[in-house]
């Protein structure tokens, strides 16, 4: 195998690498989490400040779909699993002169809940 030496590595490359952790670590945390209709804002709130306490986060914003919680509400013990599907989730990462605007929601037609780079800005001060 042969050695070389990776190219440097942009501002733009690296806003996008951390933004993808940050989406990923997101879903891979949370996913599986006690919730119910009450708890909601305080999940929330928990996920937003989670991923705002990583280095490079401008903006999270999550919203959990109430209809679906509610909907997969067990009616013995009254909660559900937080799943995919029921996220909506914002973020802005920021590296040095490069902006990264990723979102996670879910796909009506490919029924998945999608990770994706919605915007680049680059040359920013």
């Amino acid at each position: 195998m042969r050695e070389t030496n990776p190219p440097k590595m942009t501002d733009r490359d690296n806003a996008l690498f951390e933004a993808g952790i940050k989406l990923g670590a997101l879903y891979h945390q949370f996913i599986g989490s006690p919730i119910t209709a009450a708890s909601i804002s305080s999940m929330e709130k928990a996920i937003q400040e989670s991923i705002l306490a990583q280095p490079f986060a401008e903006s999270v914003s999550v919203e959990i779909d109430q209809k679906k919680v509610i909907a997969e509400t067990n009616e013995t013990f009254m909660y559900t699993e937080l799943k995919g599907p029921m996220l909506t989730v914002k973020a802005v990462i920021r590296f040095n002169t490069a902006r990264v605007f990723a979102s996670l929601k879910m796909n009506e037609e490919l029924n998945y809940p999608l990770m994706q780079i919605d915007k680049i800005e680059e040359g920013i001060e």
